[in-house]
């Protein structure tokens, strides 16, 4: 009874005590212009659109120009023409997240889309733009977490509360390689944040890739490619508060967003079409100071729970150093490489093993996982050094002794990067089968 009357007393919190109304004055493309109830909007606000047969078409205020305000819709504009009424929300964008969440399909402003009925609401509000923890007051990064994939594991190892960035191109298996993680991974809960994706892959993935039992502890956000920049903007902002949810409950969340570029070319389309100056290659200013803000969200919380982020980026044309994945490499606490012309020799997952890098890595493997892990690195490194040389046959054999232990190793360490995408790979086994391959005695492996 008590707990009815404490949602009933937040329901009726949530009833606004007066509405304003305004009108729209223009429409030019993408944006609404209203005007009359300018002094009572600031960016960030909602409003409501009535269009002919009465829908209501939610907007978000991205701007003012000559006294009036500029808003930019959630939906199609069909239907609304000069003079329409625009009805002012006085609430700040938050969502209510619950438990019962877990195993939910949602669309980008927190709505049920997987035909089991409407979402239940939480007790506390959730800001869709939330600030991450004072930096002062956050946890350090924990242990070590077991992902279930042995190029990862042993090589770009992840600790709990890190934010890390997988770095591919269209069609490198970044997708593959996400679904391992979010069936294989050591997590309470997973938050996953399908941003711009291709309708048709959405099933795809959530049936086939993520399974029966990656689903029933997963949250799903989806904002497919055909709706509008603020909608795809936005999953990628609930994204995240739901994640911040269940970290607040102490649970240990596994973030993951697919792609943060398609957040960027969001946040591209919307600054532009508010006048924004481009900058570098079309990105405006405002993509650049939106990423941060998104990204720290992720990492150790104040409490107990933490946020561990695997945030994708698609590099446009192979071109790892172009301006979006080169400001997302600057904020995360490493980058985990797919390159193609590895998944040209059909290695799978491609990752590309010496231009990955974990920033936490030294500090949550022991001494002598170092050691092993920078002797396979090194061998690694002196292979693919001479591997033009060695492909064209144009080494010879006994020229190099540290070239020939690396050839003699080459073939055994690319059998162990590779993995089956349905072979969950164990952390501990994972480094003794990479000490025996090295002829490292057991007990300094582990």
């Amino acid at each position: 009874m008590a707990t009815l009357l404490k949602h009933l007393a937040s329901d009726i919190e949530k009833i606004p005590e007066f509405r304003l109304y305004g009108r729209v004055t223009a429409v030019l493309g993408m944006m609404v212009e209203i005007g009359g109830v300018e002094r009572a909007l600031s960016i960030g606000d909602r409003c409501f659109v009535q269009a002919r047969g009465g829908r209501m078409v939610a907007c978000e205020v991205v701007g003012f120009r000559d006294g009036r305000a500029l808003a930019m819709p959630f939906g199609p504009l069909e239907g609304v023409g000069i003079g329409s009424r625009a009805q002012i929300s006085d609430a700040a964008p938050v969502i209510y997240p619950d438990e019962s969440w877990l195993g939910r399909v949602v669309d980008a402003m927190g709505r049920s889309i997987d035909g089991a009925g409407p979402l239940a609401e939480g007790a506390e509000g959730y800001p869709l733009r939330n600030s991450p923890p004072p930096a002062h007051r956050r946890q350090r990064v924990g242990a070590k977490l077991d992902v279930g994939v042995r190029a990862i594991n042993q090589f770009i190892s992840i600790c709990r509360g890190q934010r890390m960035g997988i770095f591919a191109g269209s069609g490198v298996g970044k997708s593959v390689l996400m679904a391992m993680l979010a069936r294989f991974s050591e997590a309470d809960v997973f938050v996953i944040g399908l941003i711009g994706e291709r309708g048709r892959e959405v099933q795809e993935f959530i049936q086939d890739y993520l399974g029966e039992e990656g689903m029933r502890r997963s949250v799903v956000v989806v904002a497919t490619s055909d709706e509008s920049p603020l909608m795809r903007r936005q999953a990628a902002y609930l994204t995240l508060a739901v994640a911040e949810y269940f970290r607040d409950q102490g649970k240990q969340v596994l973030c993951m967003m697919d792609s943060v570029t398609r957040f960027a070319m969001a946040q591209r389309e919307i600054g532009l079409a508010t006048g924004e100056p481009p900058a570098s290659k079309g990105y405006t200013p405002t993509v650049f100071a939106e990423l941060p803000r998104l990204l720290e969200r992720a990492g150790p919380g104040v409490e107990a729970g933490a946020i561990t982020g695997l945030f994708s980026v698609l590099v446009e044309g192979d071109d790892h150093n172009e301006p979006i994945s080169d400001a997302v490499r600057g904020i995360l606490d490493g980058h985990v490489v797919l390159e193609r012309a590895i998944a040209d020799r059909g290695r799978y997952p491609a990752i590309n093993i010496l231009r990955s890098v974990s920033r936490m890595m030294p500090d949550c493997n022991t001494g002598e996982q170092t050691a092993l892990i920078r002797r396979a690195r090194a061998l690694m490194s002196t292979y693919e050094d001479m591997a033009d040389m060695i492909r064209l046959g144009a080494y010879r054999r006994g020229s190099d002794p540290l070239v020939d232990e690396a050839i003699r190793f080459h073939e055994p360490l690319e059998a162990f990067l590779n993995q089956d995408k349905d072979d969950n790979a164990d952390i501990d086994a994972g480094y003794a089968e990479l000490a025996e391959i090295l002829g490292v005695a057991m007990s300094e492996a582990e």
